[in-house]
């Protein structure tokens, strides 16, 4: 089997209404779809980011590729990475990311295997977080409360929320509204996406201690290695971080500066699946957890498969208008808020294009 093609188109549609980090604003969704053709028929699939910088990056790597069994995972992908022209991290290892996820797809379908039983197939199910907690223009605590009932209501089990986006004191109080409203039966994590230094967020942690948090994430900037380690030091409450890292070495600093206990890699920017097996041994190595953080159509395989894997990062219809149409398979939580990785061969993707047609941009 020899890879014939790679493609990539994108899609791009509005959020109901515009949801804001501690950092950032986000008015719509957007999705790109890079595909790997072989000779035997079979196409791969990824979905991921990409934009018209990773277009062009795309038809730069395509060289590269034709010709390429995909089965030589390790290969392909050292062969796109070592000559970097354009930067060690950013859209172009995102772009190789992408295409790597894709090949892993691409054999899933040849071997007619699930990745999660390719990667090792460690876990039958695994637990879920459903990420929220949004700010959005006129949602106040009561609206924050209901939020937190309905991911209750759902099946789950753990929750995660944003801070860094208002005042400390304002922050401290949305967390004490989302306690009260999950109930002390459940799991609550906050989530700065790297808007505090250091000294802030340890302010911060002192402060909500006290509502037992399950993690502290992205407390300090992602370069920030010593500023996670010293928040780290300060408080009770466990670091996770590591979605804006690129590639096992950035995984490596992190663990060498003592900076998380629960690493967050995301297979779509940090190096695909291919160094994602790389950091889940590292992390065995260590003893430390992995909750990767983006696609759960794609990381529900990544937790499945290894034993480093603890949680999954669940989205779902409130941040996304097509949540449950963009594929034609939707996950979702079982009786006991848990996901089972699907059976179907590859990642299990395939979209629904009747639902994104009138969203395509590229």
């Amino acid at each position: 089997m020899r890879i014939t093609d790679v493609s990539m188109e994108s899609f791009r549609w509005p959020r109901t209404r515009p949801i804001r980090n501690g950092m950032f604003v986000y008015t719509h969704v957007e999705l790109s779809l890079i595909r790997v053709e072989s000779d035997a028929g079979i196409t791969g699939i990824a979905p991921g980011v990409g934009g018209p910088v990773g277009a062009a990056l795309l038809d730069r790597f395509r060289e590269a590729l034709i010709g390429q069994d995909p089965m030589n995972v390790e290969r392909i992908w050292h062969a796109l990475w070592i000559p970097k022209l354009f930067g060690r991290r950013g859209t172009e290892t995102r772009i190789i990311s992408g295409i790597d996820i894709a090949v892993w797809d691409l054999v899933g379908r040849y071997l007619e295997q699930p990745v999660c039983k390719l990667l090792g197939g460690f876990h039958e199910r695994v637990p879920v977080y459903i990420a929220g907690g949004y700010y959005e223009e006129g949602k106040g605590l009561d609206d924050l409360a209901r939020e937190m009932a309905e991911n209750v209501e759902m099946g789950a089990t753990a929750v995660k929320m944003k801070v860094g986006g208002e005042t400390i004191a304002a922050d401290v109080e949305r967390v004490r509204v989302a306690r009260e409203a999950v109930g002390p039966g459940l799991e609550l994590m906050v989530d700065a996406n790297g808007a505090y230094r250091a000294h802030e967020a340890i302010r911060l942690a002192k402060l909500i201690e006290p509502y037992d948090i399950y993690w502290f994430e992205e407390p300090c900037g992602a370069d920030d290695y010593a500023g996670h380690a010293r928040v780290a030091t300060a408080t009770s409450i466990p670091i996770a971080t590591g979605e804006n890292e690129y590639t096992r070495y950035g995984y490596r600093d992190l663990i060498e500066h003592k900076a998380a206990a629960i690493l967050q890699p995301d297979a779509n920017i940090m190096g695909g699946v291919t160094e994602y097996r790389k950091v889940a041994d590292l992390a065995a190595a260590y003893d430390l957890a992995l909750s990767p953080h983006g696609a759960q159509e794609v990381h529900i395989h990544l937790v499945a498969g290894v034993p480093a894997g603890m949680i999954l990062e669940y989205y779902r219809g409130t941040v996304d208008p097509l949540w449950d149409t963009k594929f034609k398979h939707t996950l979702k939580l079982d009786k006991d808020g848990m996901l089972a990785p699907p059976d179907r061969p590859g990642f299990g993707i395939e979209p629904n294009y009747e639902a994104l047609e009138p969203y395509r941009v590229g």
